[in-house]
């Protein structure tokens, strides 16, 4: 198998093998869902977990934030993180200091209390891994799962595409870009992509809740805009429809994709929220996520299964393109190949 996520025939196979042995569990592992629900009476404990395994400088602040999002993306806030930080041998304690920083700050940022986890020094590592645990919380009934979009909704995107995977570009193919004729400046402006607008989605989800109408919401991660909208068309059983020309690609991730040979559409893209919204609502979403700030636009609706999931574009209207590996992941591939 190649890097990235578990091909998703052989992911859903595995998932079809786990029993529900608790029946407080009110969503356990299901294809599609970004975190799990536990019962807990008059309140919902939402919980997730994922990796980060690529290099980066920001490792603890990183791992932070894509839990956060999987868990805001369920309705809900996320209150308590735990980390396990596996450290390469030789790795300086200076390192170990930076990223226990980073994890404070991270947390500080989003309100969420660090409340344990696991550290050490890992035999066989080239370079640091940081797993996290989020759990939050919402009041029950006003949980929101990525199944449950309906035949009617307006689709809403927050910011625009890819914000992630362009600054990983930047930042880690800065050589390549600017022998490919990307101008300095516009690699400088890719790389704080990461923070300005940056890759949480917790305000997103947040907003777009109390704005209300809101059916399903989605973090598309790996795989881009396009496996994201995949994942929330199964996990519901419904179609799509998708306007192209209505999905913000940044300009800074338009010129990286067109020097690198890569689609937007199937680039990291944490940073975007996907929202399935009551099409009387969508307005109201769209406006209270503009009023703060946020980016938003109707992209689509959501159709019946029998229609398929299908982007209209000035030539036509085709399948929604699948993405099997992310195209960052193809890219560190195919350039580090000997």
């Amino acid at each position: 198998m190649r890097v990235g996520k578990l091909p998703a025939e052989l992911l859903q196979k595995l998932l079809a093998q786990v029993p529900a042995l608790d029946p407080r569990v009110l969503v356990g592992a299901r294809f599609g869902e970004d975190a799990a629900l536990i019962d807990y009476g008059d309140r919902v404990l939402v919980a997730k977990s994922d990796p980060v395994t690529f290099a980066t400088d920001r490792l603890g602040w990183y791992v932070v934030q894509v839990n956060a999002n999987d868990v805001a993306v369920m309705g809900a806030t996320p209150r308590w993180f735990l980390c396990t930080l596996l450290l390469p041998e030789g790795a300086p304690e200076a390192q170990a200091e930076d990223l226990f920083r980073q994890l404070l700050e991270a947390c500080r940022e989003l309100g969420v209390s660090l409340v344990g986890g696991h550290t050490e020094v890992t035999y066989g590592l080239r370079r640091p891994i940081a797993a996290g645990f989020m759990l939050g919380e919402v009041e029950r009934g006003k949980q929101v799962l990525t199944s449950g979009a309906q035949a009617g909704d307006a689709l809403i995107l927050t910011k625009g595409i890819a914000i992630e995977g362009t600054a990983l570009l930047a930042r880690d193919a800065a050589g390549a870009l600017r022998e490919r004729g990307v101008a300095p400046e516009t690699i400088e402006r890719a790389a704080t992509l990461l923070f300005q607008p940056g890759i949480s989605v917790v305000r997103d989800a947040r907003l777009a809740c109390q704005a209300g109408g809101v059916h399903a919401m989605h973090d598309p991660t790996e795989g881009g805009l396009a496996t994201g909208l995949h994942e929330l068309a199964s996990a519901a059983g419904v179609g799509l429809e998708v306007d192209a020309a209505s999905i913000a690609v940044l300009p800074e991730t338009a010129e990286v994709c067109r020097a690198l040979g890569l689609d937007p559409m199937g680039l990291l893209a944490s940073g975007a929220l996907i929202a399935a919204v009551v099409p009387g609502s969508a307005d109201l979403v769209v406006r209270a996520l503009r009023d703060q700030g946020i980016p938003s636009a109707v992209i689509g609706r959501v159709v019946e299964a029998e229609r398929g999931v299908v982007l209209h574009t000035p030539a036509g209207p085709r399948p929604l393109p699948s993405f099997p590996r992310d195209e960052l992941a193809r890219f560190f591939e195919e350039t580090r190949q000997p």
